[in-house]
């Protein structure tokens, strides 16, 4: 899809605050708001704006445990990767998987209330699978940064 000028404004509007009424928008990225409404429904069908979610601070909702692991599969062929996919991206506790490479088969960022949470979604997703030959899980101590903007090409 081919973004001009405008839509670049706009992605980078929603970006800052997908919070913004039509108008406000369109008053910022400097359109008229029917023609901000239209290029945004379209770059919604187009799936360049996958969806709009408030972003909140888990810290002020109570204790979480986050961690990265490294997950490393017995065999790495496409149908057993695609599993193990699949039953990871299915757990609500795991907020990203990434299939990676060299080096492990996935990393995926979890988060639970606990210790106790975290022992059952790994006895869940990993123990019971006999195809996870390693796993190596880091917990968080600190999150120094948390960004959710996609930089966006040049206009």
């Amino acid at each position: 899809m081919e973004l001009d000028a405008t839509d670049l404004r706009l992605l980078d509007a929603l970006q800052a605050d997908a919070s913004l009424s039509n108008q406000d928008l369109a008053a910022r990225v400097a359109v008229s708001p029917a023609t901000c409404l239209r290029r945004t429904k379209r770059l919604e069908e187009a799936g360049v704006i996958l969806r709009r979610v408030a972003l909140l601070d888990g810290e002020q909702l109570g204790p979480r445990l986050n961690a990265l692991l490294e997950i490393t599969l017995d065999r790495q062929g496409d149908e057993h990767l695609q599993a193990f996919e699949a039953r990871a991206v299915a757990e609500p506790q795991v907020r990203q998987c990434w299939r990676v490479s060299p080096g492990p088969d996935f990393v995926l960022v979890v988060e639970v209330a606990d210790m106790a949470g975290y022992q059952a979604l790994s006895q869940r997703l990993l123990t019971q699978d006999a195809n996870v030959r390693n796993i190596k899980a880091f917990f968080s101590v600190k999150r120094a940064k948390f960004e959710t903007r996609v930089d966006l090409p040049a206009a």
